[in-house]
């Protein structure tokens, strides 16, 4: 399974840098002089191979200079590549509250412990989404086929997360899951 490490915003300049979002923990390590990235279109399967000729931080996001991209036109194509990694190479985490994306989707998220209606299955997380404010958890609502519920992805409303149950407990403030929050077409 792939994991999405970066994605190229925009290109820099006129010598072909790029504006690098950052989607890792180890940018040091994934984007290093010399590194090979593999990389490609959103929508496209192949995936291209790219080193790294140099590498700066700007304004919170990385510039890079890639081998065979020298002028503002080629980095103007990459424009909205993400570069990958397989899960299978990731190293398992030390820390007991630290998880990778691919290991949250798909689990089934409930009520947390200690609520009157603990155990209530709430739906399933369909993706984890890096917001400027943190992490938010986009969950599919049990029983539905479309719609999310947005989860902030803090202990204090994501008490539990046991990966190798499968399963999530929230204990989310009154009103995060109201089925017409957020929804203008209710009329009152």
């Amino acid at each position: 399974m792939e994991l999405v490490v970066g994605r190229v915003v925009k290109s820099h300049g006129i010598r072909g840098e790029l504006v690098v979002e950052v989607r890792t923990d180890e940018p040091e390590e994934r984007f290093a002089v010399g590194a090979e990235l593999r990389g490609r279109k959103p929508r496209e399967k192949t995936l291209r191979t790219f080193v790294v000729e140099a590498v700066r931080e700007h304004s919170g996001r990385l510039l890079l200079r890639l081998r065979d991209v020298a002028d503002r036109n080629t980095a103007d194509d990459m424009r909205g590549t993400v570069f990958v990694i397989d899960t299978a190479d990731l190293t398992p985490s030390d820390d007991p509250d630290e998880f990778y994306d691919h290991e949250l989707e798909g689990l089934a998220v409930r009520m947390a412990a200690g609520r009157p209606d603990a155990g209530t299955p709430v739906g399933t997380v369909i993706e984890v989404l890096h917001s400027a404010a943190g992490e938010l958890l986009s969950v599919r609502p049990e029983g539905k086929n479309s719609g999310e519920i947005l989860v902030p992805f803090v202990t204090a409303i994501v008490p539990s997360v046991a990966v190798a149950e499968g399963v999530i407990e929230i204990d989310p403030p009154e009103g995060l899951l109201d089925p017409g929050f957020g929804d203008s077409s209710d009329e009152e």
